[in-house]
């Protein structure tokens, strides 16, 4: 593994047609969504070989985690406030960490209430994901990870109060790599979302983060209750108002 490799094998992997194949798929995926997420602070935690936060207009976007990185850090326990990053890419990340719910945790710490996270995983429930229990854990990259299906993923991110926004899956061409047999079996794709939408030999999900908040429960006051508090104090202590009072002078005006 070289300094700025982060994870053993990737470049070499990146550097296959089937790895180009894969983050061409992602790369447009993921640009269509976070173009349209706005804020001030945006992170990719991983995978920094390639740059999903490119579409993205927030002022400060930067790259964490291992390799050729902007910060490296622990993903499992992040360096920044509580509330403070509005985007949230992982590509990659949970299949390969030692404690991926710990990796979310984090997530959602750190995000403010409606941060959005964008998350690209390998789909075990796919030929991506039969290619992965053939090679078993003596694999190279990607091949040894724990791929998590997107339900087992969508529990953690409802535990966690996230909301589901967008999902997608992608790649259905066979775990081949060779060129000619990914672009001879290219119509996989197209064929694909329509017949097995879930059979993807990848996926990108985005989920927001909701925080629900406190409403103030106001007692029912019943109209007499309403009506005794809001009556004029010589009503309630028994006398009765019938407005100004005449003098003796005004009640015998006119008998004459």
């Amino acid at each position: 593994m070289s300094p700025s490799e982060s994870f053993p094998g990737l470049h070499a992997w990146l550097d296959t047609p089937l790895g180009r194949y894969v983050m061409a798929w992602e790369a447009e995926r993921i640009d269509a969504l976070v173009s349209d997420i706005f804020g001030y602070n945006a992170v990719q935690l991983g995978l920094p070989e390639a740059d999903f936060l490119r579409a993205n207009r927030m002022p400060l976007r930067f790259r964490a985690g291992a390799g050729d990185v902007n910060l490296e850090t622990d993903l499992e326990a992040l360096p920044f406030a509580a509330n403070s990053l509005d985007l949230v890419v992982l590509p990659h990340v949970l299949e390969f960490a030692a404690h991926p719910h710990q990796v979310l945790r984090e997530v959602e710490r750190v995000l403010v209430a409606d941060g959005h996270v964008v998350i690209a995983g390998f789909n075990p429930l796919s030929l991506f994901g039969l290619r992965r229990r053939l090679a078993r854990e003596c694999g190279a990259y990607p091949w040894h990870g724990q791929y998590l299906s997107t339900r087992r993923l969508k529990d953690w991110l409802a535990l966690l109060s996230f909301e589901i926004g967008t999902q997608r899956s992608g790649c259905f061409v066979p775990a081949l790599e060779q060129q000619k047999w990914i672009d001879r079996l290219g119509l996989l794709d197209k064929a694909g979302p329509r017949w097995w939408p879930i059979g993807g030999g990848v996926y990108v999900i985005h989920a927001i983060k909701r925080v629900h908040g406190m409403r103030l429960i106001m007692p029912r006051w019943d109209r007499k209750a309403r009506a005794r508090a809001l009556a004029p104090i010589i009503q309630r202590s028994g006398g009765v108002d019938t407005g100004p009072r005449k003098t003796t002078d005004e009640n015998d005006f006119g008998r004459d």
